[in-house]
Order: structure tokens, then sequence, then C-alpha cells
């Protein structure tokens, strides 16, 4: 199975270092819309058997630019950005990065989401595409910065006691993991 990891493109709370959380429930702009429309165009090869996406506007419009209606869009609630609590709405500066992605730790001062609990909605999503899908699927999921970051150190089964921000995830990030069903299964 092919799964393809996109986080939606730039809104303009991004472009401000604004954290949006889950209340900021933002439209993209035009340099995110552009972002996406290009990232479709790199992809323009590949044919998606299904698409998953957060609740959230940004995620859906990357979602229907990369797709349009070639594929059926579901929604998965799981798939929404980690909430931020108090933090929503304030300055990237306020969010403690290395505290908050401290599987250890956990900590969810400020009314942040732990980070366990992210981390287990991303496996709970995975394992539900994983029973529904065969080997020779391909999947995009779209999505948000921590849920693409989670979903990336569940496929790629990283120590989870190591740095989980040791790699960047710009808008419209993109990448390919390819997982056989019955190993990820096996494991869980």
């Amino acid at each position: 199975m092919k799964i393809y990891l996109v986080r939606h493109g730039e809104t303009d709370a991004n472009k401000n270092d604004i954290l949006q959380g889950q209340k900021q429930n933002l439209q993209l702009n035009e340099y995110g819309v552009r972002e996406a429309t290009k990232l479709k165009q790199n992809l323009q090869d590949v044919s998606f058997t299904a698409c998953y996406t957060s609740p959230l506007v940004r995620a859906w419009s990357t979602a229907i630019i990369l797709v349009g209606d070639k594929t059926i869009i579901s929604e998965d609630k799981r798939l929404i950005e980690r909430y931020l609590g108090n933090l929503e709405g304030e300055e990237r500066s306020k969010y403690d990065a290395k505290k908050y992605w401290d599987y250890q730790l956990n900590s969810d001062d400020e009314g942040v989401e732990k980070i366990q609990d992210v981390f287990h909605r991303c496996e709970s999503f995975l394992e539900d595409i994983v029973s529904k899908h065969d080997d020779t699927d391909t999947i995009l999921i779209v999505s948000h910065g921590a849920v693409v970051r989670a979903l990336h150190h569940i496929l790629k089964k990283t120590n989870r006691q190591k740095n989980l921000r040791n790699f960047s995830i710009p808008t419209c990030f993109c990448q390919k993991y390819t997982i056989k069903k019955e190993d990820f299964i096996h494991e869980r």
C-alpha cells in the first residue's frame, strides 16, 4: 500500500506565525492555493484509490485541489489538527515545541492536547485504513503539521523517546510511504 501524506497549503495564520489548532478554521490564502496546485501537477500521474482529510477547511480545500472529483474525499475527525488549548490564535513563539513534543513528558499545559493522545488517534486512523484497503491501493491523506508528523513517525516506526521534531513539515509537504498490510497489522 502506498500512502501519500500531505500537509495543507498555507493560510494567513501560517504566513504570520499564528498557531491555528482546531479553532482557527481558516481558508487557504493565494499562496496556499498555488502551493496545492503545484503539488497537484507533481502528483498528476498518481491515481489515488481513496482520499482522507481533516474536517478543517484548509485541509479540505487542499484535498479538493489535489483530487477534484477523481477520488471520493472522506472526512475523518481523527485527522484534525492538534488541539492547542489556550495557545490557539497566539504567536508561534509562545509554543514550547520541545515540551509539547516530548512523548514521555506528555504535557497538556495550557490545555494543549497531549502528544500521546495525538499518536493514539493517528494509530487508530491508520489501523482503520489499513484494514479497509489492499496492498495495491494508493491512499492520499491531507491533514495538518502535528498529525502529519505523528503519522510519519508511526509509519517509519521511529523511537518516540527521541526528538519527534527532527524534520521540517512546511505547508504542502508531501511524502510517500510504502507499507505492507500484514506488517502493519502484525505489529498492532
